[in-house]
């Protein structure tokens, strides 16, 4: 008997198919300076087409964490390749870098075609918002290495900035912090999340508030700030930038500031989004717990002086961020 790898549970064909299914999604994030067509060894970038004078290459990589059970478990793909993108070009930004281009790794148990290309498209929706090119990635299918139905998912991207316009820059006490709203928990605290519904006996299709379920709610994708926050950085008026992930305000801020710095935080300055304060009641969860695990309502953190503080909160406000006042430092 002959014995081929679509027995041992690897399906070529299938591959080749999701590749040509793919292909319109990564020609749809094109830019200056990429070239999407898919099926390379490797994938080029030409960075002299981007004209800048003096570029400094800026890279990120993350994934989703357990964010993706909840896809998984309540069959909703669509939106988890943008938070994907968004873990990843949010971080190059706070360097004060333009993302260019990105990659990804999709590995699963057995491919299901229609699963991948819900992901990928999401994947493709959250390059256009950043402008940044999907230009290549990986498919692995590894049986005995995931449960059906189960997958994982990497993402990699490249930015560029000039080599004297990288932040942080020096922040000094006066300077203000002006917060940009999350659109809920992003991708981060999910462990947590999951946990207090299990010990409520709460699934993802209850409902959580205003008729949503939990996994409609658990699973708005994060919020990618590239466009407003470079049009801000562009004015050479901001002076640091955190992204406001694992570890919350209380640990993400003080990796952006100056030694001799740190921040006052009125925490009354902003109301944060209802699903934060029903796990918080739901698991009793004490609010130092939730400020290093979620970031309860502000996604991204913006230090500037505060003679341009008005001035940055304008520009950010009319590029559709809602913005707080949150503190100064100290």
């Amino acid at each position: 008997m002959s014995l081929n790898y679509k027995q041992a549970g690897v399906d070529i064909d299938a591959g080749n198919h999701l590749i040509e299914k793919i292909k319109p999604l990564a020609k749809a994030t094109a830019r200056v300076g990429s070239n999407p067509n898919l099926g390379g060894f490797g994938a080029l970038f030409d960075l002299a087409k981007c004209n800048f004078k003096d570029p400094v290459l800026v890279s990120s990589t993350d994934g989703v964490g357990t964010k993706l059970k909840i896809a998984i478990e309540t069959n909703m793909h669509s939106t988890i390749g943008i938070d994907l993108v968004a873990m990843s070009v949010n971080d190059l930004i706070v360097q004060g870098a333009e993302p260019l281009f990105f990659l990804d790794y999709f590995a699963c148990g057995k491919l299901d075609v229609a699963t991948a290309t819900q992901v990928i498209a999401g994947i493709s929706n959250g390059c256009k918002q950043a402008n940044c090119a999907l230009i290549g990635g990986e498919t692995a299918e590894m049986p005995s290495m995931y449960h059906n139905g189960d997958y994982d998912l990497a993402g990699f991207a490249v930015g560029a900035v000039e080599r004297g316009e990288i932040l942080p820059k020096n922040t000094q006490a006066g300077d203000v912090l002006l917060g940009l709203a999350s659109s809920g928990l992003h991708s981060n605290g999910y462990s947590l999340a999951r946990y207090i519904l299990a010990q409520n006996q709460l699934n993802f299709n209850s409902i959580a508030y205003n008729e949503q379920t939990f996994a409609e709610v658990l699973l708005t994708p994060t919020k990618i700030y590239v466009k407003s926050c470079l049009s801000a950085i562009k004015t050479g008026k901001v002076k640091a930038l955190a992204h406001i992930t694992g570890g919350g305000l209380t640990e993400n801020l003080p990796r952006v500031l100056s030694q001799n710095t740190s921040p006052k935080i009125n925490y009354n300055s902003w109301q944060q989004p209802e699903i934060f304060t029903i796990l918080q009641k739901l698991g009793k969860v004490d609010q130092q717990e939730m400020l290093r695990t979620f970031n309860c309502g502000i996604g991204m953190v913006l230090v500037v002086d505060k003679n341009h503080a008005q001035e940055i909160a304008s520009l950010l406000q009319e590029n559709q961020e809602t913005v707080f006042f949150i503190g100064e430092l100290i």
